[in-house]
Parts: structure tokens; C-alpha cells; sequence
């Protein structure tokens, strides 16, 4: 049969240049390698997808048609479910198997069967967690019989494709594992697909990082001013998602006594108190207690009594966290998403427009592979067809439509996990007064290249021991943030983590559910599986109607806490004592403004809502412009097209310039040099464009803003790992003046989560205090430099100055050439060897850099962290905008490519126009699929 084992017929020249690339890379292996093995092009080449002709497939009843268009994105044409599925299994091996197989290792703790032993910490707090185990008990215990049909039919088709075929047939970077390693890849299941959800769950699980935060900063902050730095959400100022919408009656009934709401709730709080322990309610000073809520006996501890180990025992576990987000990616404010649906009423139209652009760390081969899954003729034995974002790896789509409705995806930030302290013993851990024993297991690490590592995993009642997993681990301080009445501390205490995703559910039915859903009501069944992670869910249909559910697996908490701060697992007080019932769970149904926006804002006004579902919201600054949007186009009866809801996607206009820059321009400026750079702020419209030097000296001054009043006073756990401050001892009170009494401190945190971010809460954090010109945060220690600061415009003056000449550095003298997109920059990696791998092997995988706009809480959200760097840390991994009137002129675009190959023509062959904000034609119907197809594969039984 002929074939095509190369790029699809319609990329010419970007073949031409794949083979250029080819050469360059067998060139590089030769000269680099230094094993005497010659690799040719046809190793290179051989892992390239047979995308035209026949190709036979054992399992299938019957053909399927596998069509590619100018993109090498696939759509699949099938009679049965099980032919559809076993299809898109073999499709998404031919491009992205090794991708695949990473992930599986990641979500089993397995890392270090591929890459040796620098893997096995993060296999070991991985085997920890036990995603894996959670994954079988859901596929044994949980899942439907038709599911589990579609994830075997899947696991065949995989299955299929690895058959015969030797790694470096499979992917290139298997060939370069060969040189070291005699890895060999092993045949997929359908559990590999299941954990996957997982890792997902892990990327947007919520507020664990500001809970571990919280406690950190109690080391060098008092109550009073760790509460500064958490302000309330602005529910007067930016809209919640919902607003007209509704739970059922029996919400009502619900008592609001038994959860730790903020208002309401008794028992033992657990928080950060100043000056030591004792009783009190709320955020006290002094004799008081912490952030704990409620009444009755908080536990805090004061910033006077050193609680070393304890510091140390969350900055370790802060530390695993850091080398999760490696592969997976940061988490912290920016991680969340934008969709938004637009009724028929206010579109040219006539029907909903959906938008969606969830942000994630940027990867290489991008997190999602686009693909149309089609029936032929839908019936009780083919049910599908819809197309939209896959996972690689998964059956089924995540995010897109299919004939009748349209969703998307956006992190609703529910609290979902909590740390429990634990008083532990060589017998057990205490519990309500007696000791329970842990349940245990053993877990045997293999290493590429070594011996095999064991470990013990413990668990309590309410998770297992985070803390057992490195020697920094082992022990809590002497002083851990609790009350008087808390067991002895002898050793200290362990750490544990509580976690939904840990319990196992239903999310991979849900999964199937919404791509068969024809409705509202459809969709809020299937929304009512999917619990983990807990996501906002935005709706259309072809009949016109628009919605949104909350769905999720979200904890009713005993009234002893709200999930800020860690709590006692010795106290069944501070037990999870159920669940938010899904029928109460907010959602909507065509609300009367005509619109519905969720970007990661509060959900609900929690005045109006009985249920706590997080205390550390995001804080509604993309939200609210979003809503700003939208409003401005259909005033006085303006219409909203395709193309203005993709022009409102690379909205890059930033909300904390409009604050800040009046203010920065009242500056009295004596330097020449920084008056010169103020000048750029002069007439800027706060918009970040690639191009736009006011953008890249504001953004540059917010940056130096936020370490002279913030950063620079945090503890070393925040700052970032390897910068090094004098600083006053941590035991010490008042002014240091002095600056040889100044203890010199090095930072522990990786670039990318260190604080302060940048994000939209410190866009708050300073809103609150703009006006207060002597407020403490203002205040700035004199450096061999600098004199001291005592009041906000001394503060921003030095920040204008240290911003000028950090500038200078970076980009030259010349104020006329400096842009935002020099500084902000996004570099692709490949997730394996484009990190770590040799030199000369990351510059043949990996891609870029891209100049992009945009920025942190900017609508575009290319973030950065403004602590760790300007280098752009998570994007929007994809957009889409459906058009519910006619299917077929919906847009869409990728981060990367189709193909996880790196020397395909569909690599990266959509990020140029992903980085201009540009999108394609995504074809729907039949006759559409047909007109744009360059390559058709049939796969024959």
C-alpha cells in the first residue's frame, strides 16, 4: 500500500525545513555523542506516522477513515464506539507516544525507570501520593461497564501501534535514551489513561500552596500582617460567576453552624498568633490566636517563639512541591483559565458564542492534541461525534462540542486539599486521645542504571505522610503552630495530606457523558461525575441557551477550620465531615444579562451562598475586565462577532499600570536618566504589546515595587532559591538600622513559585494601601546605595530608579530600543531531554524564544513571576471560540503542533500564529472535514 512516512502533502516547505533540521541533528549526534554510533536519517526519521494509505489493525468490525488536514490534525471516522476509540488510541501513539509514556511514568512514580536516579525523590513523593493506586481502585470499583469499554478499545489501538516496533521506531528521544539506558517501552492499559486525570487534578489543586505559605510567613510576619497580605476578595468590584443563578431549596435548609464559614462555626481554630498561644477568635495579636475562624480555642504560634523546625518541615514539603511543577508546571495565582459564552441576543449570530483558553504551563509537545471523534451515523452502538482538545493518552474530548452543545474549562478553585499535623510515634498517631496504627505499604523504586530504592509509605486517617519523604522531612520543629492544649511535641510532628483527588470517583465517566450530552440537563449529569478536578463548566447549545455548573467533590470542613492554615489531625473536630451536595452547587441557565464569564474569580458572593468552597479565590482581574468587555460591545445595542470574542482572548491591558502609573508620573524624578524612563509612561495606554517599551519599564517597576515592600521582608522559604539578602535575625523586633547586625539569608524557592508573583492578590495588596502613604509595607531598609524609605513615594522613587538600570543591563542603554517582548519571552521545551538532557540535545528539541505581550492577570495571560524573573512561565495552552450557529466556521489554534515529533513539519506549526493571537478554521461536518482534508489514512481489520 503506498504511504506517506513523512510530513502531510500540504506543508512543502516546512517538510523541506524538517529535513534541514534532520541533517543538522544527525550532524550533532556524531559529533556529540561520543559512542561510536552512527545515527542516520532514516533512525531520525523512522518514528515519522504513516498518515496516507492503509494500514491493517486487528480489533476493528470495520474501516475507519482517518482524515489530516494542513495541521496534521486528525478526524476519525468510525460505525462502532469501540472502532472509534481503538482508532484514536493508535492516532494519538503515531504522534505523541513518547509523551504518553512519560506521563504514565509520572502519574506511577516510575521516572526514574527512564532517566536513572536523579528521579527517585520525585518517584518517591509520587509513590507517596499514590496516584496510580487511586487510578486502579476508580478503574476496578467506580467506572462504568461502557467506559471501561472505550478505555480498553483505546489501550488496544495504542497497543497496536507499539507492536513490532522498537523505541527508536517509536520517537527519537528513545534512540537518545538508548546511549544510556536499555529502556524499553511497555504496553499501554487503560489505568495509564485513568491516572492521568490525576496529574490534572495536582496542576489545579487549589490553595495548598498558600496554605503552606501562610505558615511559613508566620517566621517573620505577625497575624496582623500575613492577613494584609491576604485581603478579601472584591466581590463590590469584580463580579463573581454567578449572579442570577441558583441552588436547589434544600441548600437553604442547609446549617451553616457545622462548616468552618467565616462568620459562623465553633471549634479549634488553627492560625498564626504574635507573641505566643492562647484563646481568642479570628486573626488576633499579641496574647491572641491565628487566622484560625470561629469561636472557641485557636491555635497560633507568635512570630517571638521561633518555630524553626516547623519552617523547616513546610519548606520541605514546598520543596517536593517545586519539583512536581517540573513536569507538570507551576501553580500559583496566573494558573486558571478564561471562557466566557455570549447568548444569540448579543451576537451577530444570532446564537451563544463560546470562548475558552484555559492557562497552563507552557510544554512542548503541547498539553493538548486537537481531534474530531465522528460516528458516522450516531446510534445505540456509535454515539459520538464531536471534536474539540484532547489529552494524549485519554479516549474521548476534554474540551470542545459536538453536534448539539459546546463547553469549556476553567479551574474553579475550590479548597480541596488540607495538611493535617500529626502527633506520630513508632506506634502509630494520636487521635482523639488514643493511637491509631498507620496503614502502611512498601514500595519498590527500579532505577535505570542502579539498584532499586524501597520506601514505606504511611498513612493516617486523613491522608498519607507527606513529610516522611526526605530527611529534611523527618521531623517537625520544637515549636509547631498550635495551641497549648496540643499533645507534646517530642520529636515534632508529620505532615499529611487530605485530598479529593486521593478518593476515587467518577471524572472519567463524566468525561463520555459530556461528549454525548444533548442538553442542559445532560450536561449538569455529566458535570455531576466530574469531581475531580473541580472545574467551572460553561455551556451552549445549537438551540440557543447558554449555562454554567460548579461541579466537584468539594469539603464540608468540621467548624474548627477553613483550610487557610494547617489543622490538627489529632482533633476529629477538624475533620472533613462531608461533601457539598452536587444539586447544591451553584450554576446558571440562560441569566438575563446574557452573558457568563468565569476566569477563576470568586464563584458565588459567599454573603449569599452557605457553603465555604475556598477562602483564596483568584482575584477577578482578568474576570472583571473580561465582563468589561463584553459590556462595552453590546452597549446601545452593539453585536459581538467570531472574531471580537477572539480579539477580547489577546486583550492584554494591564489593571495594576492603571493603578499605579498617575501615581508613578507624580514622582519627582532628580536623575535625568530615570526621568527619561518615565517619560515612556507618559500617554501609555497600559497596553502590553510585544513591542511596547512602556510596558516592559512598568512592568519592570511593579517588579522592583514588590520586592522592596514585600519581597525582600519575606522569609527565605518564599524568596527565590540562590538570592541572598542581609536581613535582621528573625527572633529580632523594631528598626535594624545597622547594617553590620544584618544576617545574611539565601533564598530556597524555585524562580517560578517564589513569592512575591506578581499576580492579581498583589494587585489587591496594594490597592489596599495606595492610599495610606506611610502605611509599615512602604517602609524599605537603607542599602550601601540606598538611603531607608519611610513613606510610598520614596518607595516607588527607588523603584523607578532600580527598574531604570535593571533595564539597562538587560537591554541596553538605549531607552528607543527596549520593548516588553526582549524581556518576555517564551522558550518551548521538550519535557524530558529539552530540560535536562545534554546541551547540544535541548537545542535540537526545544524551540524559540517568542517575543509575546501580554502578562500576569492580563486577560493574555502569559505569565511571569515577578519575584523569579520576566521570562513567561504559563500561557493560554490553547483558545477556541465556537460558533453555535454554524458549527463549521468555529476557530481554534494550539500552542505547539499536532505532532510530538521534533522534526515534524506540525511540531510547533501553529505557535506563530498562537503568539500573534491569530486562530484556524476548525472544520466540523462532513463536507467541511472532506474540503479541508490534505492526507486520509484508512485502517482496515
Amino acid at each position: 500500500m503506498p504511504a506517506n512516512t513523512t510530513a502531510s502533502s500540504g506543508k512543502k516547505k516546512k517538510g523541506r525545513r524538517a529535513r534541514l533540521i534532520v541533517i543538522v541533528l544527525v550532524l550533532a549526534l556524531v559529533a556529540g555523542v561520543g559512542y561510536g554510533t552512527y545515527w542516520s536519517i532514516s533512525t531520525v526519521r523512522a518514528s515519522f506516522p504513516q498518515t496516507t494509505g492503509s494500514i491493517e489493525l486487528d480489533g476493528l468490525s470495520g474501516p475507519v477513515d482517518v482524515k489530516r488536514d494542513n495541521y496534521g490534525i486528525p478526524q476519525i471516522y468510525a460505525d462502532t464506539d469501540e472502532d472509534l476509540f481503538r482508532a484514536q488510541g493508535f492516532v494519538q501513539a503515531q504522534d505523541r507516544f513518547y509523551e504518553m509514556d512519560v506521563r504514565r511514568h509520572m502519574t506511577s512514580g516510575r521516572l526514574s525507570e527512564m532517566f536513572g536516579a536523579d528521579q527517585v525523590d520525585t518517584d518517591a513523593f509520587l509513590r507517596t501520593l499514590g496516584w496510580r493506586r487511586v487510578a486502579q481502585q476508580e478503574y476496578d470499583t467506580k467506572l462504568s461497564p461502557e467506559t471501561k469499554k472505550n478505555l480498553q478499545a483505546y489501550a488496544a489501538g495504542v497497543n497496536s501501534y507499539l507492536e513490532g516496533r522498537d523505541g527508536k521506531d517509536i520517537s527519537v528521544e528513545y534512540a537518545a535514551l538508548g546511549f544510556v539506558n536499555d529502556y524499553k517501552p511497555e504496553k499501554w492499559t487503560p489505568v495509564d489513561s485513568v491516572a492521568w486525570l490525576k496529574a490534572m487534578a495536582w496542576d489545579l489543586r487549589g490553595n495548598m500552596q498558600e496554605e503552606i505559605d501562610r505558615s511559613l510567613l508566620t517566621s517573620r510576619l505577625n497575624a496582623k500582617q500575613i492577613k494584609s497580605l491576604y485581603p478579601p476578595y472584591p466581590y463590590d468590584r469584580n463580579k463573581p460567576v454567578v449572579e442570577e443563578g441558583a441552588v436547589d431549596e434544600t441548600a437553604k435548609k442547609y446549617d451553616p453552624k457545622a462548616s468552618a464559614t467565616p462568620d459562623a462555626g465553633t471549634g479549634t481554630g488553627t492560625g498564626a498568633g504574635t507573641g505566643g498561644t492562647g484563646s481568642g477568635t479570628g486573626a488576633g495579636t499579641g496574647s491572641g490566636t491565628g487566622t484560625g475562624t470561629g469561636t472557641g480555642t485557636g491555635s497560633g504560634a507568635g512570630t517571638a517563639g521561633a518555630t524553626q523546625g516547623f519552617q523547616s518541615q513546610l519548606s520541605g514539603i514546598s520543596d517536593a512541591l517545586d519539583e512536581i511543577p517540573a513536569l507538570f508546571g507551576p501553580n500559583g495565582s496566573g494558573i486558571g483559565s478564561n471562557s466566557w459564552v455570549v447568548s444569540g441576543r448579543f451576537t451577530t449570530t444570532k446564537k451563544p458564542l463560546l470562548a475558552n483558553d484555559p492557562h497552563l504551563a507552557p510544554q512542548l509537545p503541547s498539553l493538548w492534541y486537537q481531534m474530531g471523534l465522528h460516528c458516522r451515523k450516531v446510534s445505540a452502538t456509535c454515539k459520538y461525534d464531536t471534536a474539540g482538545y484532547t489529552f494524549s493518552g485519554m479516549p474521548g474530548v476534554i474540551i470542545g462540542h459536538n453536534q448539539n452543545i459546546a463547553w469549556g474549562f476553567t479551574n474553579l478553585g475550590a479548597d480541596v486539599t488540607d495538611l493535617y499535623l500529626e502527633k506520630v510515634s513508632d506506634d502509630g498517631y494520636l487521635y482523639d486521645g488514643g493511637t491509631k496504627p498507620f496503614t502502611t505499604r512498601e514500595e519498590t523504586i527500579k532505577v535505570a542504571g542502579g539498584k532499586p530504592k524501597k520506601i514505606t509509605v504511611r498513612s493516617t486517617n486523613n491522608g498519607p505522610l507527606v513529610s516522611d519523604r526526605s530527611d529534611e522531612l523527618g521531623k517537625v520543629g520544637k515549636r509547631a503552630p498550635v495551641d497549648n492544649a496540643a499533645p507534646d511535641r517530642g520529636d515534632g510532628y508529620g505532615i499529611s495530606l487530605k485530598w479529593t483527588a486521593l478518593m476515587p470517583g467518577k471524572s472519567m465517566d463524566a468525561v463520555f457523558e459530556l461528549n454525548r450530552a444533548t442538553d442542559f440537563k445532560g450536561f449538569r449529569a455529566a458535570a455531576a461525575h466530574f469531581e475531580v478536578p473541580s472545574q467551572n463548566l460553561i455551556y451552549a447549545d445549537t438551540q440557543g441557551n447558554i449555562g454554567y455548573q460548579a461541579p466537584g467533590r468539594i469539603p464540608v470542613r468540621g467548624g474548627g477550620h477553613d483550610g487557610t492554615m494547617p489543622a490538627a489531625g489529632w482533633d476529629s473536630r477538624n475533620d472533613w465531615k462531608s461533601f457539598v451536595p452536587q444539586a447544591e452547587l451553584p450554576y446558571e441557565y440562560n441569566p438575563k444579562r446574557g452573558y457568563i464569564v468565569t476566569a477563576n474569580q470568586a464563584v458565588i458572593d459567599k454573603k449569599k451562598y452557605p457553603y465555604l468552597l475556598t477562602e483564596d479565590w483568584g482575584y477577578g482581574a482578568r474576570s472583571q475586565r473580561i465582563n468589561d468587555l463584553i459590556e462595552s460591545k453590546i452597549a446601545d445595542g452593539g453585536k459581538i462577532s467570531t472574531d471580537d470574542m477572539r480579539t477580547m482572548q489577546t486583550d492584554n491591558s494591564s489593571e495594576i499600570a492603571k493603578l499605579l502609573t498617575p501615581h508613578l508620573l507624580k514622582i519627582d524624578v532628580d536623575d535625568p536618566n530615570v526621568r527619561e524612563t518615565q517619560k515612556l509612561l507618559e500617554g501609555w495606554d497600559y497596553t502590553q504589546e510585544p513591542d511596547s517599551g512602556a510596558a516592559a519599564y512598568f512592568n519592570a517597576v511593579w517588579r522592583n515595587v514588590l520586592k522592596l515592600a514585600f519581597g525582600n521582608k519575606l522569609p527565605k522559604e518564599l524568596r527565590v532559591k540562590g538570592q541572598c539578602l542581609s536581613v535582621r535575625p528573625a527572633d529580632s523586633t523594631g528598626p535594624l538600622d545597622d547594617l553590620d547586625e544584618r544576617v545574611r539569608e539565601c533564598g530556597q524557592r524555585a524562580k517560578d513559585s517564589a513569592q512575591p508573583d506578581g499576580g492579581d492578590r498583589w494587585y489587591e495588596v496594594v490597592r489596599t494601601m495606595l492610599k495610606d502613604e506611610k502605611n509599615e509595607w512602604w517602609q524599605a531598609p537603607k542599602t550601601r546605595l540606598d538611603p531607608a524609605t519611610d513613606t510610598r513615594d520614596e518607595l516607588l522613587a527607588r523603584a523607578l530608579k532600580d527598574a531604570r538600570w535593571e533595564l539597562t543591563a538587560k537591554l541596553g542603554k538605549d531607552v528607543d530600543s527596549w520593548s516588553w517582548g526582549r524581556l518576555h519571552q517564551l522558550e518551548l521545551k521538550n519535557q524530558t531531554l529539552g530540560t535536562s538532557g545534554p546541551g547540544f540535545v535541548r537545542s535540537l528539541l526545544n524551540r524559540g524564544p517568542w517575543n509575546l505581550g501580554g502578562g500576569e492577570a492580563a486577560v493574555d495571560a502569559t505569565g511571569w513571576n515577578a519575584a523569579g524573573g520576566y521570562e513567561v512561565i504559563w500561557v493560554p495552552s490553547m483558545r477556541m471560540v465556537v460558533n453555535l450557529n454554524d458549527l463549521d466556521k468555529s476557530r481554534w489554534i494550539n500552542l505547539t503542533g499536532a505532532s510530538g515529533h521534533a522534526y515534524s513539519a506540525h511540531y510547533t506549526d501553529q505557535t506563530d500564529k498562537w503568539a500573534k493571537g491569530e486562530l484556524l478554521d476548525w472544520p466540523f461536518g462532513d463536507e467541511a472535514v472532506e474540503k479541508s482534508t490534505t492526507d486520509k489514512l484508512v485502517l482496515r481489520p
